[in-house]
């Protein structure tokens, strides 16, 4: 399944109350040192974002994915627009990194666009992974069981959930889908920090994960 074959220094376990925490005020105590692969939309159209009206003050980087790459976010929207702002930018830094290791592209300006900091360290890392590994991935990705917080007008986290038990890696070279069954749980347990630059974006500064932590596993 998805990313389960790769160097496991790259995980970095931690509480999915951490970001929502630290969010509140104070200092930046979180390490950033995870990373995170994702996407959106399928087959070979534009990335659609789940709350494109809340994500026009700046001119975001179209994104496509192949065909057979396919991710889900569900109950994306919550109603509230600052939230939905937020919400709709993860989707997007998610789908940047995915489309950074489907194309191979180590020095993605998408990435950049999306991520600072810590998390754009790390995506760097984890984008090298898969080029070390010679592998892609193919399937689908679930998102699921957002949790945002805005903490002001230009500080948020959101704490989501993804489902990997339907991607599978792929040979980069040879095209061959490994679809093995694996002992590690397909659930992940995502907690993020976000700032909104100048023009708008929230980027993701902060990614920290845990593999089959209670607050996704079913």
């Amino acid at each position: 399944m998805k990313r389960r074959t790769l160097p496991v220094a790259l995980a970095l376990t931690a509480t999915a109350a951490l970001l929502l925490t630290a969010c509140g005020g104070g200092g930046d105590d979180s390490s950033g040192k995870d990373e995170i692969a994702g996407a959106d939309t399928g087959s070979s159209s534009p990335s659609a974002s789940p709350s494109a009206d809340t994500s026009k003050t700046a001119d975001r980087p179209k994104i496509t994915f192949p065909a057979g790459v396919d991710n889900q976010f569900e109950s994306w929207k919550t109603g509230d627009p600052d939230k939905d702002a937020v919400l709709s930018d993860v989707t997007q830094t998610v789908n940047a990194v995915d489309d950074a290791i489907l194309r191979g592209d180590l020095n993605s300006s998408t990435v950049k666009y999306y991520r600072q900091g810590n998390a754009l360290i790390s995506a760097t890392k984890w984008i090298q992974a898969w080029l070390d590994e010679d592998l892609t991935w193919t399937g689908v990705t679930r998102y699921f069981a957002p949790n945002v917080k805005v903490a002001d007008a230009d500080t948020a986290a959101v704490v989501y959930c993804a489902d990997e038990s339907k991607a599978y890696n792929k040979n980069r070279k040879t095209g061959k889908v490994d679809k093995t069954q694996s002992d590690e749980s397909p659930y992940v347990t995502y907690s993020t920090r976000l700032k909104k630059n100048s023009k708008g974006v929230w980027q993701t500064t902060e990614v920290e994960s845990k593999r089959g932590d209670k607050t996704c596993a079913p």
